[in-house]
């Protein structure tokens, strides 16, 4: 079997990511969210935690001065602020959206319009908290 530590420690972060969501929110609310598992947004940033534990694998893997480590860095630098910019903002302005259409759709109640997914994005310590997150487990995960 080929084993690939660079791409079992980014999957491990993402998957420890949306554990975490999952009982964050179960610890929060005393109810079960299956979407948590799986879901964008929220404690902590799963993107943030993949490609922070793919980087620091990659690293341990080919070398600190490697064209790929380089890559990485840049790909994890996009991700992060991405999450913690666009995609917040997106999930803001959907969260508008929908308090907008929630008060037009109180005068015709005949009328079934799907809401906007508000939880895209990430607050900069969720995004931090991903970060740790995946560097922890690329630094962990062994490279045979």
């Amino acid at each position: 079997m080929i084993y690939n530590p660079i791409l079992v420690a980014g999957v491990l972060g993402w998957a420890a990511a949306q554990f975490i969501k999952f009982i964050l929110y179960f610890v929060q609310n005393a109810s079960v969210k299956l979407e948590r598992l799986y879901g964008s947004g929220g404690m902590p940033s799963s993107h943030s935690a993949l490609v922070c534990a793919a980087f620091i694998s990659t690293g341990r893997s080919a070398g600190w001065d490697s064209a790929e480590v380089a890559i990485m860095f840049v790909l994890a630098a996009i991700t992060m602020y991405d999450a913690a910019n666009v995609r917040l903002e997106a999930g803001k302005h959907a969260k508008q959206l929908n308090e907008i259409m929630m008060r037009l759709l109180a005068q015709d109640n005949n009328t079934k319009e799907k809401e906007f997914k508000e939880l895209l994005g990430h607050t900069p310590i969720q995004v931090f908290c991903g970060a740790v997150l995946g560097i922890v487990i690329g630094a962990l995960i062994p490279l045979q």
